[in-house]
């Protein structure tokens, strides 16, 4: 397929814009040279889009079990929530008695979002999920900061959490420990309580965690975490397995960053917008970044007042105004939709199919852990790759011949040749069922034929490509005249 600027004729072009009608000045700053851009008709330039759009695949176009990242379907009522002329219209200077609409969505998020997770705080300005982390780290240091106990430089990562957190506690400037997992895929109690100390400063926990499991110790590990003088940070990115059954608050957890485009349905994927808020227990409410909506009266007819303000020892803010308002819509939306009932059964509907797939593929795959698990389950092709050279890669590009997106591949990194699979609520019986039988059709053509598979995929637009090369020598613009 060419490129767009590969394409077009001199002279050709479609009106967009008409003439300008004011006097034009120039600004003194002007390019060298003349900017190249494709010359292209209307519908030119729809053809070319629509057939870029076919090659992309997507939750609507079939199963997408991508491990770790929850990627279900986005209702509809969202979009249309998020596109009502009160909430797309608005601008975030407008004064606050113009937008007490807004106001009152934020201020209801916050309350049935802290509600489900157990904290007594949210704030929305973290962009997506690894800012969220950011900003929870940027909560604990405030806190010891406060009370003058800068000797806790340390934090405490499992080996079995997401590859973000180590990165974002970095950042904060924190020394990262590495906690390593028993056999049993849960956290190695004796290590983390040779690692804790007097410089510990938090635990940053993803539960359940990236090989799908709940830790049976979680209590212990928060009480040890708290004994130490440290906070504990619960990464939310696996909530979708236990929202509305169990709270991160209730099990000792101190600051929680969600991904309302995972958890809560808003899009995900292709660049964005995310939403990764972050909710915490009181003793860090004072340091929460940006503005916080309050009641300001309650009126005789039940109605409410909102405002906007400063925690009093704010750490300042990591956004721009108030975060990705239209995605905190779409959550909200979602989370009115499916209701006090609802919630708790989209978690057991995730982890009732991910145990039936897991549990339909177990006599040929090998599970990497060979028990219930929650939402997600991770596989290991350590024996194929071993004995016939078939890799996780190979079993991920097969899959893609037959409609399926890849799970995640080579992740958590303590699974060799790991395949993660997440088959959301929102994919039925049958779906898994076809999914099923296309993993088991691609494991009985690694046996008699694992040549084929090192080929795959043979029907995509676009054959296996060189992703080393592509890795390290990246072509980012177009090079022709």
């Amino acid at each position: 397929m060419q490129l767009i600027f590969e394409k077009g004729t001199p002279g050709r072009h479609c009106h967009l814009l008409g003439d300008c009608d004011v006097p034009v000045h120039e600004i003194g700053i002007r390019r060298e040279k003349k900017l190249s851009l494709p010359e292209l008709s209307e519908n030119e330039i729809s053809r070319h889009y629509t057939s870029l759009a076919k090659r992309a695949h997507g939750v609507n176009d079939g199963f997408y079990p991508l491990g770790s990242c929850t990627m279900k379907y986005n209702p509809k009522v969202n979009e249309e929530a998020a596109s009502l002329e009160g909430f797309a219209g608005i601008h975030p200077l407008q004064p606050e008695h113009t937008v007490q609409g807004a106001l009152k969505v934020l201020n209801l998020a916050e309350t049935y979002l802290c509600e489900i997770t157990g904290m007594d705080a949210m704030t929305f300005q973290p962009a997506a999920g690894a800012h969220g982390e950011f900003t929870g780290l940027l909560l604990i240091k405030a806190y010891h900061h406060s009370r003058g106990d800068e000797k806790r430089t340390k934090i405490i990562v499992p080996d079995s959490a997401h590859g973000t957190n180590p990165a974002s506690a970095t950042m904060a400037g924190y020394s990262v420990v590495s906690i390593p997992s028993r056999e049993d895929g849960c956290v190695d109690l004796d290590k983390l309580k040779e690692a804790v100390g007097e410089d510990t400063a938090g635990l940053m926990l993803t539960n359940p965690n990236t090989v799908g499991l709940f830790d049976k110790n979680i209590l212990e590990i928060t009480r040890i975490v708290h004994e130490a003088g440290g906070l504990c940070y619960y990464d939310g990115a696996n909530l979708n397995a236990v929202m509305g059954i169990v709270r991160p608050g209730d099990m000792g957890f101190d600051v929680i960053h969600l991904n309302l485009h995972k958890t809560f349905s808003t899009p995900h994927g292709g660049g964005g917008p995310g939403s990764g808020p972050v909710g915490c227990k009181e003793l860090l409410k004072p340091f929460l970044p940006g503005f916080m909506v309050k009641t300001m009266e309650e009126h005789e007819d039940g109605s409410r007042a909102y405002s906007f303000a400063k925690m009093p020892e704010s750490m300042g803010s990591v956004k721009m105004f108030y975060g990705n308002f239209a995605v905190v819509v779409k959550a909200l939306a979602y989370i009115m939709t499916l209701g006090k009932e609802g919630i708790p059964e989209a978690s057991s509907n995730a982890v009732l199919n991910a145990n039936y797939m897991m549990n339909k593929l177990s006599d040929l795959y090998k599970m990497a852990y060979n028990e219930t698990c929650m939402h997600e389950f991770v596989m290991t092709l350590e024996d194929l790759k071993h004995d016939i050279n078939v890799s996780a890669m190979d079993i991920a590009k097969a899959l893609l011949d037959y409609g399926i997106h890849p799970p995640t591949m080579y992740f958590p990194l303590i699974v060799h040749e790991a395949l993660m699979v997440e088959p959301t609520e929102t994919e039925s019986r049958e779906t898994l069922d076809e999914a099923i039988e296309v993993f088991r059709k691609i494991y009985e053509t690694a046996k008699a034929d694992p040549k084929r598979l090192h080929e795959a995929p043979l029907r995509t637009p676009v054959g296996r490509l060189d992703e080393v090369t592509a890795a390290r020598k990246p072509v980012l613009r177009y090079m022709g005249e």
